[in-house]
């Protein structure tokens, strides 16, 4: 008679820093960074509090880590591509990045401890702004200018109370007398309650305008 055949246990996955800190990204993804707590993150990881701190040294080293893995999926500009196209598509990655990780939008450029692929990042794109002719001050302008437009709408669109959908423009209204806010009535009626219409869209048509100005003043 056969021996049966035992089934093994399947091996644990070894834990590392990047588990560590992609279950982490993950977790406030989903729940934001409030949520986190080592404890949970843990017990995400089928692991005693205590394993994390073989990779993490605290709280504070792992939200830095985690910036750094978000400033890591932003493209870096084009080396081949002249300085207005690299822009306006290192502009649409990091938008694309802040809507998959919003809990970081406050946090990208407030790190008293970058990591590597930040301090990368920010050095790829002064420097093709400064490749492309503009001098320090003007490649400090051009990022402030650009930055505060990309982090902005992010927020922006990430804290509206409301979608475009036209019932809930039509419950906005209602409490009101038509005549009231005509303007408000006008531009929600003929525009925001169009089929199709999303405010995300209006991203794209504010960076062309913030680079067309760029471009005219390094032209001058």
């Amino acid at each position: 008679m056969a021996t049966p055949t035992i089934p093994r246990a399947k091996p644990r996955r070894r834990l590392s820093r990047e588990r560590v800190l992609r279950a982490a990204i993950a977790h406030a993804d989903a729940g934001g960074l409030e949520a986190l707590t080592m404890r949970q993150l843990a017990e995400m990881l089928k692991v005693a509090p205590m394993a994390l701190y073989r990779h993490i040294a605290s709280k504070d080293d792992l939200i830095d880590a985690m910036i750094d893995v978000v400033f890591s999926e932003i493209g870096l500009p084009s080396g081949g591509a002249d300085w207005k196209t690299a822009m306006r598509e290192r502009a649409m990655s990091l938008r694309d990045v802040l809507a998959r990780h919003r809990w970081a939008i406050g946090l990208m450029e407030s790190q008293r401890r970058p990591g590597p692929a930040n301090l990368r990042h920010h050095d790829a794109v002064i420097g093709k702004l400064r490749a492309a002719g503009f001098n320090i001050a003007m490649t400090a302008h051009v990022y402030s200018v650009l930055d505060s437009y990309i982090y902005g709408f992010a927020t922006t669109k990430m804290n509206l109370p409301f979608d475009t959908s036209a019932e809930v423009a039509q419950d906005m209204l209602e409490p009101f007398p038509a005549n009231e806010y005509p303007n408000l009535v006008e531009f929600i009626t003929e525009h925001a309650m169009k089929p199709g219409y999303d405010y995300g869209d209006e991203f794209e048509y504010g960076l062309d305008l913030i680079l067309d100005g760029i471009a005219r003043v390094k032209a001058a």
